[in-house]
């Protein structure tokens, strides 16, 4: 891909074509990942207090993301070496082992392609975060600032909406499945049209789910 003619991707579109050098060796992304989810996450830095908290709670988190049919990449614009190095701190002195591969992103390539790098902050990459499909697009995208650290646990619930509302024609409440107001329920699309916003009320009546009023209705599954 050549840097100057890099366009960010929008939520949607197909992940762009990448070939990477990784701590498991070169991968090819979306391609190598085809039929899988993945969630590739950058890091500002090896050596780095916030990212090695994130780290081990990305490792330990690991089967939980495997469950969903979706592997875990990290990255940052160090050196493999580096990453290697940094891996085996981690396992020598949290007894965690890291088990997903880290991409070495020295030339800053995957991070300028997608909008990793901060101006303010040097070279050094933001804590991204991009959830794509098994058929290459991405879905979902958060950044934060690099002095902020982000929950695994909002990534794996984010990507477990993802795939509930992909499955069901549905969509997912705020802190899906554990909404303060609607539990673990499931919101139905809006009617679009006066007769399915008729018919939305009357198998409302019949029990088929519940409605709130005629746009917004919701279910469990």
């Amino acid at each position: 891909m050549n840097m100057e003619e890099a366009k960010l991707p929008l939520l949607g579109d197909a992940f762009p074509a990448l070939k990477v050098n990784t701590t498991h060796g070169v991968k090819n992304l979306p391609e190598d990942y085809s039929g899988k989810w993945f969630v590739l996450f950058s890091h500002p830095g090896d050596f780095t207090p916030v990212c090695t908290t994130e780290f081990i709670a990305f490792a330990k988190a690991n089967e939980e993301f495997k469950k969903l049919n979706t592997e875990l990449i990290g990255l940052s614009v160090d050196q493999v070496f580096s990453h290697i190095k940094w891996v085996d701190w981690i396992n020598e002195n949290t007894d965690t082992t890291i088990p997903f591969p880290v991409i070495a992103d020295e030339l800053g390539v995957v991070a300028t392609a997608l909008g990793m790098l901060h101006p303010g902050k040097g070279t050094n990459t933001v804590r991204a975060v991009f959830i794509v499909d098994p058929k290459g697009n991405l879905r979902l995208m958060m950044y934060y600032p690099q002095e902020i650290g982000r929950s695994v646990k909002e990534v794996l619930r984010a990507l477990n909406a993802l795939q509930v509302t992909d499955l069901n024609g549905v969509a997912a409440p705020e802190n899906y499945p554990d909404n303060e107001w609607l539990g673990s329920d499931v919101i139905i699309p809006p009617a679009s049209t006066e007769t399915l916003k008729a018919q939305r009320l009357a198998d409302a009546a019949k029990g088929e789910f519940e409605c709130k009023d005629w746009w917004l209705c919701h279910k469990s599954l």
